[in-house]
């Protein structure tokens, strides 16, 4: 590497642009006195409704991804112990979350190209005790929610959508999240809308949004904003045993300014995707397949294939040879079968999924992210190429 690459500050993976508005909106919130779930919970619910084309009824702000999944499938009514099928390449959060809900995961393998879960494997894996489909869509890209979707109407299957990279994207003119019983998102730092620690649950059911919200803040009857507004003191009542996944004002401060910009840093995204595209077009590696037609592409993860024999270095030398031109990358992910946890628990051997195994084995996430720069954009190309040629 050269002496300017050293020398270059540290280009995080994943980092956020925070502007002016959501400092000011912070500040704002801070002096209010209002830190916990508020009023500007209640607003960002009601603007990520109208995003969504959905009534601000049917979403409930969370803390996480994982509380939005976890709650969802409780409030699904899934029996203990049934079995949910989702897929091998995602974050643990994912499997961890059905863990805790008291169901038992199973897994079906991904398409190689588009890395999302492949519908013939979901049929594959339906047992007597299969009750769900959880679809993950992975990077970005849209699952066949039209396939995914005759399956569970057909199975009588709920559908309970992982948008944790998704927020923007869309399957035949239709928004991710509202083609299951449920949709799950992600405001974590490193997401395309950022609150820091966020989530928010979309559901078709209105009852089952209501039941979830009650789980999310202890199965209790009303949350803080209603028990300690400017009415008076409401009592409550504890009608479930439930759990402490609220969002709090002081994070909606932050979601509200991002969800007011994110077609604009949607078309940022973009618009660094296509140049990646171009100017790793002749280097021997896998770009990330075009998105399918008539989707929308959240262009959240760009994520690059190394087979070392084809390229002449190994994924981990790539990684290291990245953060020493002080790049961050990210691995978008070793394998759920790969992890010592499952497969102590359930036995699971990575030849079982071999697409998935594959894919984890030689994915680098390299950096996508609005508050890149052009010359961000042009260090990462200079470092990629550089350290592929030599």
């Amino acid at each position: 590497m050269s002496t300017e690459l050293d020398n270059s500050p540290f280009l995080v993976f994943g980092a956020p642009q925070i502007g002016e508005e959501e400092i000011a909106e912070v500040v704002d919130c801070l002096r209010s006195g209002w830190l916990g779930t508020g009023p500007r919970v209640a607003q960002f619910e009601r603007e990520f409704a109208a995003f969504r084309h959905v009534q601000a009824t049917q979403v409930a702000a969370v803390n996480s991804c994982t509380a939005a999944l976890h709650v969802s499938m409780l409030a699904a009514d899934l029996e203990p112990g049934s079995e949910v099928i989702t897929t091998p390449l995602t974050f643990c959060a994912t499997v961890n979350a059905i863990l805790h809900a008291g169901l038992t995961p199973v897994l079906a393998d991904v398409d190689p190209l588009s890395q999302n879960i492949l519908p013939e494997a979901i049929e594959a894996a339906i047992t007597p005790r299969t009750r769900a489909i959880l679809p993950v869509h992975f990077a970005g890209r849209p699952c066949a929610m039209d396939q995914i979707m005759a399956i569970a109407r057909k199975r009588d299957l709920a559908v309970i959508e992982d948008c944790a990279h998704a927020v923007e994207a869309e399957f035949h003119g239709q928004p991710l999240g509202t083609f299951g019983d449920f949709g799950c998102f992600s405001f974590y730092v490193t997401k395309n809308v950022v609150t820091g620690e966020g989530g928010m649950i979309l559901g078709r059911s209105e009852d089952r949004i209501a039941r979830a919200r009650i789980l999310a803040l202890h199965g209790m009857s009303k949350d803080a904003w209603h028990r300690f507004g400017d009415e008076g003191y409401k009592h409550y009542q504890v009608v479930e045993c439930g759990f402490k996944y609220n969002m709090m004002d002081v994070q909606a401060a932050l979601g509200l300014h991002q969800l007011a910009r994110v077609e604009n840093n949607w078309r940022r995204r973009e618009a660094i995707w296509q140049r990646y595209d171009e100017a790793f077009a002749d280097l021997p590696i896998s770009l990330p397949a075009p998105a399918e037609t008539n989707t929308r592409h959240g262009r959240h993860l760009y994520t690059v294939m190394l087979d070392e024999q084809r390229c002449g270095i190994a994924r981990d030398e790539f990684l290291e040879a990245m953060n020493t031109a002080r790049i961050g990358t990210g691995v978008h992910y070793l394998s759920i079968p790969e992890h010592l946890y499952y497969q102590q628990r359930f036995g699971w051997r990575s030849e079982q999924w071999p697409n998935a195994t594959r894919l984890g084995r030689e994915t680098v996430s390299l950096p996508m992210s609005r508050a890149l720069t052009d010359h961000d954009v042009e260090r990462v190309i200079g470092a990629v190429r550089q350290i592929l040629h030599a």
